[in-house]
């Protein structure tokens, strides 16, 4: 298979799951929202491509959920060649996907956050992942997700789900504190070896995600919470932003590589607190 049609058969996939998800969050809402949506292109002078990034704030269920969708191409700076697998040698790229990240009203609900990518430079690879960060302990919720995820991962090679798990666990740690940023998921990257069957992996955990955040919303949103919960939220989504802005490589990738800035930074919360 050509590498374009495997780019545009990534790509479609990435803004198709983009339009499907943010009609789930209509469907919650239950009222008229409107997404904050805006379109955005990477090169000022020459096309470099760009995408489309999704905002909805104050919602009766959402706080603040970002959906963005991306299809860029280039070269990357010389700085940040030597961090990207092909890039040394030669410093164009290719690169398209998705991001989710969802801040909820009710404590109780986790925020949740879901990406998938493919990247072209010399070599070809997919990666993403999907986390959950509750504010409150729910062993049973902690458990369903887990198995969720293991029945997906089963699904495609009995050996993915303890190694996206643990690769998970290892990204999604605050060193500076010694604790996870959540109760962790799956985290993979560098799936390279057979386009057909890892762009069906991806397809399969783009639509888990939405089983998982529909699933988990529908049982919580009517669960009552008291301004005590609502402060250890404030207190957890600081841990969250400290994460997304000291380490998470999402972040440093959109912003090296001139991405939208509120693009990138839609995954920070509405409101945190420390202390």
């Amino acid at each position: 298979m050509e590498l374009n049609i495997k780019q545009d058969l990534a790509s479609n996939w990435f803004k198709l799951l983009q339009d499907a998800i943010c009609d789930d969050i209509y469907k919650i809402e239950k009222k008229k929202i409107k997404f904050r949506s805006t379109q955005w292109k990477r090169g000022k002078k020459k096309d470099e491509g760009g995408g489309e990034y999704k905002i909805f704030e104050n919602g009766q269920v959402f706080e603040k959920v970002g959906v963005n969708f991306s299809k860029v191409y280039g070269k990357f700076p010389k700085k940040f060649q030597k961090n990207i697998l092909g890039a040394n040698t030669n410093p164009r790229f290719w690169a398209s996907g998705i991001s989710v990240v969802m801040h909820m009203q009710n404590p109780h609900i986790p925020a949740m956050h879901f990406n998938t990518r493919y990247i072209c430079t010399t070599q070809n690879w997919f990666g993403g992942g999907m986390d959950i960060t509750p504010t409150t302990k729910d062993e049973h919720e902690r458990k369903k997700f887990h198995n969720t995820l293991k029945i997906v991962c089963d699904r495609h090679n009995k050996k993915y789900y303890e190694k996206y798990k643990k690769w998970c666990d290892d990204y999604f740690f605050l060193p500076h504190r010694n604790e996870p940023r959540g109760i962790g998921g799956i985290f993979f990257d560098y799936k390279k070896n057979n386009f057909e069957k890892d762009f069906k992996f991806v397809r399969d955990v783009g639509i888990t995600f939405q089983m998982i955040f529909n699933n988990i919303i529908k049982k919580k949103i009517n669960k009552n919470w008291t301004l005590k919960d609502k402060e250890k939220q404030f207190i957890k989504r600081g841990r969250y932003t400290e994460f997304n802005l000291l380490y998470d490589r999402g972040t440093k990738f959109g912003l090296q590589t001139g991405g939208n800035v509120e693009g990138i930074l839609m995954s920070l919360p509405p409101i945190a607190k420390w202390k």
